[in-house]
């Protein structure tokens, strides 16, 4: 088990699990996955249900409601503050998380107020219910610290059932004061979802840069669903540190930096050949 970090030059641990060495100048770049937004009607000139995807931030669910509804763009976001909603207080107003990914019933009395309060309150419902994400991990000080990992985990994981060893590795790097260093956390605090993160990003002065500051980000980095959350509430156990992509379905965890190297080399080449292919193709 590694007890500390590599120098930030060498290694970063990026947005899907996806590993770059800088040093030998391979980069890792992807395109944001763009998820349409989800309505329906039966033809009808307004929607009758409006789906917000697991993952989604704060400002993609607002443009879709704003969407739906067919109000002036930027109405709901203007309405957030002035809805009530029932947040931790160390959300401090900010809704982020709790904007529960589900399907939302629409009729001519929704208002963006109306849907954000149901949203939340879906949030607290799922938060506080059987399987409660409070108190259920002992390395988490709050709830709130709780849902922020789920939104990490999230943006991070493959897939769903990679989530818990993905939330495994979140505890374990914070419990040996290693830091986060994901390209998830860092994009968000950017206003960004490209996953083509450069050296100076990472020395960005934001306290979503998880590569310079310690710890958790101020505030969770999208609206996690029900799976993460429960991920994060209960990962299993392992040492694993390290994480990376080698190809779609087989991400590798592992706590020995030099295996993690090997890994990463793998999944620069399967990127090569990727590149290679479409280039003759």
């Amino acid at each position: 088990m590694l007890n500390e970090t590599p120098r930030r030059s060498t290694i970063r641990l990026t947005r899907r699990g996806r590993i770059v060495l800088l040093a030998t100048g391979a980069v890792a770049a992807a395109t944001a996955v763009v998820v349409p937004l989800a309505v329906s009607g039966d033809g009808q000139d307004s929607p009758q249900a409006l789906t917000i995807p697991e993952g989604w931030r704060s400002g993609q669910v607002y443009d879709a409601v704003d969407k739906a509804l067919g109000v002036p763009a930027g109405t709901t976001r203007k309405a957030a503050p002035k809805a009530g909603l029932k947040l931790p207080s160390d959300a401090a107003g900010n809704p982020e998380g709790y904007l529960f990914p589900a399907t939302y019933p629409l009729s001519d009395k929704s208002t963006p107020q109306s849907l954000l309060t149901y949203m939340v309150n879906t949030a607290n419902k799922k938060f506080h219910g059987p399987n409660s994400t409070a108190g259920a991990q002992p390395d988490t000080a709050s709830q709130y610290q709780t849902v922020t990992i789920a939104s990490i985990v999230e943006a991070e994981a493959d897939n769903k059932e990679d989530m818990g060893k993905v939330a495994r590795v979140i505890y374990n790097r914070l419990n040996h004061g290693m830091p986060l260093q994901m390209d998830s956390t860092l994009n968000y605090g950017l206003g960004r979802s490209t996953l083509a993160t450069t050296e100076k990003d990472t020395k960005s002065d934001s306290p979503y840069n998880t590569y310079a500051r310690m710890g958790l980000p101020p505030s969770p980095i999208g609206n996690p669903g029900e799976q993460a959350l429960k991920a994060a509430a209960a990962p299993p156990q392992g040492d694993w540190l390290y994480f990376v992509t080698v190809k779609p379905g087989d991400t590798r965890f592992t706590a020995d930096f030099a295996e993690q190297q090997k890994n990463v080399a793998e999944f620069n080449r399967n990127r090569a050949a990727e590149k290679a292919e479409k280039k003759d193709g």
